[in-house]
Formats: structure tokens, C-alpha cells, sequence
């Protein structure tokens, strides 16, 4: 049985989708690939307590990686690819050949690519968090400038934690 919700975010409306309880599904208004509402079931909150309590850790930049459970639907290659997305460390990147080189087979970065755009599950299984080959941002099922923003919302998180000082227009600068 499927049950759904919708919550707030520094990104614009989540829609949290949970089969049996799990949640198999986080999609962004607007989202490419995202599945037809009719298919989110019946509107409940109660199994989305975890993940609604790790997204809001996560966008106050105190959460670096989520461990609610997942029900990831796909084909044996997608949730191949889908693991090596959580294994992306917060605040870093990887290339889509990265990604097929890690899966042993360097020849599959378009393959990844597709896998990674199918994502059920954005933002918890870290799809933003992919790149180009030449450190260029490409495809993302939100919206580039969703994943601009996440990537430089994590990026940011990721120097406060290290003892990096910013500020308007400035560098980041180590701390002493």
C-alpha cells in the first residue's frame, strides 16, 4: 500500500512516497521522470516521521548522510548505480565515468547517466551530487539550478564543518 506526503524545503515542495511503510520515493515539483500523482497513493504523514526529521538535519546543514530505509524500485543495474550515489561523500562530486569505473565497467557512463536520471529517491540517494567529465554540471531531474544550489549548499556546509570562514565575496579561508 502506498502513502504520500508533501513537505517544505529550502528547494520547493518534496513529495515523500512510502510503499508499506518505506520510503521509496522523494520528488521535486516540476521533476523530470517524476511518476503520474495518481501512482503516490492515499495522503498520510504517519510513515514519513524519519525522513521528514533527517531533511529537516540535512537543510540545516546538520545531517551529511541519511540512513532512513529505502524500497528502491528499479532494475538491478539502476540500484547498482543508486548504491554508488550514497557512497558519494557529502560535499564532494563524481564524474558519471567515476561512477562506471566503480562499478567496473568504465564504458557504462551513459548507462550510469540514465540510471542516475531515474533516481526514485533525490537528494536522500545523492544524484546532485554527479557531474561531468569535465566538472561541468549536466542533467539533473530538479532542474540545474536545483543542483547548483544543493551542490553549493553542501559545499558550504562542508568548509563551516572543516573550520573554513566565509563571507560576501570572500574565499573561503582556513581557520587558525
Amino acid at each position: 500500500m502506498k502513502q504520500h506526503t508533501v513537505v517544505d524545503s529550502p528547494y520547493g515542495p518534496l513529495t515523500l512516497v512510502a510503499d508499506d511503510g518505506v520510503l521509496c520515493g522523494l520528488y521535486m515539483a516540476g521533476q523530470r521522470h517524476r511518476p503520474p500523482e495518481e501512482t503516490f497513493g492515499t495522503p498520510d504523514d504517519t510513515p514519513f516521521a524519519e525522513a521528514r526529521e533527517q531533511l529537516t538535519a540535512y537543510f540545516a546543514g546538520e545531517l551529511k548522510e541519511f540512513t532512513v530505509p529505502l524500497r528502491l524500485h528499479g532494475t538491478p543495474f539502476q540500484r547498482r548505480v543508486w548504491e554508488q550515489l550514497t557512497r558519494i561523500p557529502y560535499g564532494e562530486t563524481r564524474s558519471y565515468g567515476q561512477l562506471a569505473d566503480a562499478l567496473g565497467n568504465p564504458k557504462a557512463s551513459r548507462a550510469v547517466g540514465l540510471a542516475n536520471g531515474k533516481n526514485p529517491v533525490g537528494i536522500i540517494v545523492p544524484c546532485h551530487r554527479v557531474i561531468g567529465a569535465a566538472g561541468d554540471l549536466t542533467g539533473y531531474g530538479g532542474g540545474l539550478d536545483r543542483k547548483r544550489r544543493l551542490l553549493d549548499f553542501e559545499r558550504q556546509a562542508a568548509l563551516e564543518i572543516t573550520g573554513a570562514v566565509t563571507g560576501p565575496g570572500r574565499t573561503p579561508t582556513p581557520r587558525p
